[in-house]
């Protein structure tokens, strides 16, 4: 297999490259344009490799900028410390992707998803077209919510979202909790709340919590293999990441 890897950092690009020889050693690393021009450029002067790794932000832009001025030609796999959100992008538009730190056993199971599709001689369905990438761009750039409003008695209250470090349910009733320490009721689910709010920031640890980046004091360990979160204001109860999230939860701390 001839692979291309497109990454501007030396170091990501040396472990990927090391990672991906322990994947498939018989593969031949083909170079490591560092850039949009050096990867169009590499892509007028050489064949088409079988596959390619493009690192989303390059110093000099968005790597989809590289479909714009070359023919890639080529599967891709994306490798990106984008948010969650836009990580869902991609997959419904059956262009694969890695979150950065690279996981092997991700990196093995994307590898491995590339062989099938080309084994059934696929390739062609899951090509970046113009329409592909400019859908994941409309979701990269989606903008979330900035304020919440609600009801204090008898007046309405606008709450920006930057002042909101949780939400959270109790008694079949969603609240936010602004960093004053005040509890307002709210007309939007947790679910809905999930949605809403920049994943990047926010994490739903469990079913009754939502909580911001910037809100943590403290994470312990705790029975069963969970965590324990302790927040820089009091919260109604305390807050432990289930079980099932630990994984993903680790994951968006070292974003």
């Amino acid at each position: 297999m001839r692979v291309l890897i497109i990454e501007d950092e030396v170091m990501a690009a040396e472990r990927l490259q090391e990672m991906i020889l322990e994947v498939i050693p018989e593969v031949e690393i083909l170079g490591n344009p560092d850039s949009i021009s050096s990867a169009v450029r590499w892509f007028v002067e050489n064949e088409t490799p079988d596959l390619a790794f493009f690192d989303i932000q390059l110093a000099d832009g968005l790597s989809f900028e590289i479909f714009e001025q070359a023919d890639v030609g080529c599967p891709v796999i994306f490798t990106t410390a984008f948010d969650e959100y836009a990580l869902k992008a991609f997959k419904v538009n059956s262009i694969d992707y890695l979150l950065k730190p690279i996981d092997h056993g991700e990196l093995k199971a994307a590898i491995e998803k590339y062989r099938s599709i080309h084994a059934s001689a696929d390739i062609e369905k899951h090509s970046l077209s113009p329409q592909n990438i400019d859908n994941v761009l409309k979701l990269l750039t989606r903008q979330y919510k900035s304020r919440f409003v609600v009801k204090v008695g008898e007046r309405i209250r606008s709450i920006p979202t930057d002042e909101i470090p949780c939400f959270y349910s109790m008694s079949k009733a969603s609240y936010l909790q602004t960093a004053e320490d005040r509890h307002y009721v709210m007309d939007h689910s947790l679910e809905q709340v999930e949605a809403l709010v920049d994943p990047a920031r926010y994490f739903r640890v469990n079913r009754k919590f939502i909580i911001a980046l910037d809100a943590i004091a403290d994470i312990i360990s705790y029975s069963n293999s969970r965590l324990k979160v302790t927040l820089k204001l009091p919260t109604e109860e305390d807050i432990i990441v289930s079980r099932e999230k630990v994984k993903e939860f680790r994951k968006w701390l070292d974003r």
